[in-house]
């Protein structure tokens, strides 16, 4: 939908067969437009047609044609609307005002026939009429989605949390490590130093001292290859250790399930069955309330649309008052079947009749629903335990894979450490040959010094492998202030999405109240001293389920003369009372929804319950809320209206 600027322009507005229209073209205003003139002259076919042009699609072709047209333009923009009439259907078209008319529908268009103003009248489910643009299953999986991410953000801060306490320990074992290398290196050094200061200044003994320093460097690389070894063949033995328990733990998990599970294939036929009973009394429910709303306008018009205007132009007289004539003291109507006259309570009957059947049907469609997901949450469970199935046999494969070339590689190892072994054995017999008197203190300096060079050199691996790890911690824990303004932002959005269906229904309360409060002070009817409407929980069956429902009650409170308070009902309310409430609850619901923001346009038709004196402030204090403002009333009901406002007597 668009979200209109306010109306700055002119309106002009052309239709074309629409309604009792033939043809015509209007000039509007922004403000309030005043449609006055006598019964049956076009004023509510021509609302109608700026409802088409808007979006709506509760417009009507005339009579005796089969293609209307209408166009509305302002603001430099112009929007059309096509009717046709195919197959018995008027089909709409065109480039209208909205895509989505819901709203406007709801809360904009005020005719007779307005759901808002029905449901007040009624005494309808006023809850559901103001909440039904909310979609609240969008609501709860976009809940449902958030508190999925709010979790793994947890998990991930936790981590992080945990992470950091491991900081300190970390710290402290690399300083550790960092003075015991400094230690060995000072120790190193100075056995270097006592090595130069041996005397061996005479060539032989050079030339031994260098066979002696070579022997024993042959041997320090022996040494190192060999702990090499030994490492290799420590990580391949633990290795294959966890995958033997892998191994163990996966074949008992197997042994666990069920070979003999019902089959997802056919649960999925048995769904299909259940959706395509369910789309097909959805079709009966939809038909079922086009038929019982069909009826219900027809009832609402007295049967058949008589072209009065017809009439007159042939007759060139009536035969008495025309508003006499449209409502005869009689309680039949002209059936729009049959043409024949017919009691309205047996209309009435069948209505209702409908209306049960369509809610054995909505019944019969929740059973079905809570049916189809208790067998696609079967099925899908059946699919994921196949699925976690064929998992561990590929794993359990891929386990005795790697279990036999682990096996070969620690055979080979083990080969290596014993073929390594000799070497260091006979690597070690020649430098004990080098140990006599003359050398024994430079080939034990020698050994000394090899050691801790040996040493040394694990424990900077130790050290650097510690500092790897320090610095991975580090770098993830940066990321922890993000994402815990993430977790900040996720919880405000949840506490909005759980708190938004609440706030749209305390909203709507507080907008009717506050406004029927204002509306009854303004027009001073005499003994009501109070309407306004109480949200409260109630339990009602879904299906199988008992759920609790917010409902909205109506209550007024009357003063009798001798000034006692009691509490009435809507039955109660006299005709023009409750006019007003329909369209203060049409209000509530305009401006909670924000439709000023979805339409510039309110309409107002059938006012005239509604004393002249009271129409006009009512139509003041709707004028606050609205760009453009459209109104049809009689010409006496007209005359209480301010001067300022845009006239059309001609349509």
């Amino acid at each position: 939908m668009s979200s209109p600027e306010s109306v700055t322009s002119s309106i002009t507005v052309r239709a074309e067969n629409i309604g009792g229209i033939d043809s015509t073209e209007v000039l509007l205003e922004p403000g309030v437009n005043v449609l006055t003139g006598r019964n049956a002259t076009n004023r509510t076919s021509f609302l109608q047609t700026i409802m088409a042009a808007l979006g709506s699609r509760r417009s009507s072709l005339k009579g005796d044609a089969d293609t209307g047209s209408v166009e509305l333009t302002f603001d430099d923009e112009r929007y059309t609307r096509s009717l046709e009439r195919r197959n018995g259907e008027v089909v709409f078209d065109g480039d209208p005002y909205l895509e989505n008319p819901e709203l406007a529908d709801l809360f904009a268009f005020l005719l007779e026939s307005n759901e808002a103003r029905r449901a007040v009248r009624a005494g309808d489910d006023l809850r559901e009429l103001i909440m039904r643009p909310i979609d609240t299953d969008e609501i709860e999986a976009e809940i449902s989605r958030l508190e999925a991410e709010k979790r793994e953000l947890d998990d991930r801060l936790e981590e992080l949390a945990r992470l950091d306490t491991e900081l300190p320990d970390l710290e402290e074992d690399r300083v550790a490590l960092e003075d015991e290398i400094e230690t060995k290196t000072e120790r190193i050094e100075a056995l270097e130093t006592e090595l130069e200061e041996f005397d061996l200044d005479v060539e032989a003994s050079r030339a031994r001292k260098d066979e002696i320093e070579s022997a024993f460097a042959d041997l320090q690389e022996a040494r190192t290859e060999l702990e090499s070894i030994e490492y290799d063949l420590e990580t391949e033995r633990e290795s294959y250790s966890e995958l033997e328990g892998e191994r163990d733990e996966l074949e008992q998990e197997l042994e666990a399930f069920d070979d003999e599970q019902e089959s997802p294939d056919r649960l999925e036929g048995r769904v299909q069955e259940l959706r395509a009973r369910k789309r097909s009394l959805d079709t009966t429910v939809s038909e079922l309330q086009s038929v019982i709303r069909f009826n219900e306008e027809r009832l609402a018009e007295d049967g058949f649309e008589l072209d009065l205007e017809e009439t007159v132009e042939s007759d060139g007289e009536t035969d008495g008052d025309i508003t006499e004539q449209l409502l005869p003291d009689s309680d039949d109507v002209v059936c729009w079947t049959c043409g024949s006259q017919v009691d309205r309570e047996r209309i009435e009957t069948t209505i209702d009749r409908l209306r049960s059947l369509r809610q054995q049907k909505l019944d019969e469609r929740s059973d079905l629903q809570e049916q189809i997901d208790e067998l696609a949450t079967r099925r899908k469970e059946l699919r994921e335990r196949s699925q976690k199935r064929g998992e561990i046999e590929t794993r359990l494969e891929a386990i005795d894979d790697e279990l036999e070339r682990r096996a070969q590689r620690i055979e080979d190892l083990e080969a290596d450490l014993e073929d390594q072994q000799e070497r260091v054995d006979d690597l070690e017999s020649d430098a004990e040959t080098f140990e006599n008197a003359e050398y024994g203190d430079v080939i034990e300096t020698h050994r000394e010094r090899n050691r801790l060079e040996l040493e040394r050199e694990n424990l900077e691996e130790e050290r650097d492998e510690v500092q790897a790890r320090i610095d991975e911690i580090e770098g993830q824990i940066e990321e922890r202030d993000e994402l815990a303004q993430r977790r900040e932002t996720v919880e405000d959005e949840l506490t909005d999405l759980r708190t938004r269906v609440d706030r749209i229904e305390e909203n709507a309360v507080d907008a009717f109240n506050e406004h029927m409060d204002s509306i009854l002070s303004i027009l001073e009817y005499r003994n009501i001293d109070r309407i306004w409407i109480e949200r409260r929980e109630k339990t009602v069956r879904e299906g199988r389920r008992k759920v609790s429902r917010t409902a909205f009650d109506l209550h007024i409170v009357r003063t009798t003369e001798d000034g006692r308070t009691y509490e009435d009902t809507v039955d109660h309310l006299s005709e023009s009372e409750r006019e007003v409430t329909g369209l203060v609850f049409a209000l509530a619901g305009y401006l909670v929804h924000d439709v000023y923001e979805v339409v510039p346009f309110m309409l107002l038709d059938s006012l005239e319950a509604i004393d002249s004196n009271r129409i006009a402030d009512l139509v003041e204090y709707f004028e606050e809320y609205v760009d453009c403002l459209v109104v049809a009333l009689l010409r006496e009901d007209a005359e209480a209206l301010s001067d300022s406002h845009t006239y059309v007597e001609e349509i």
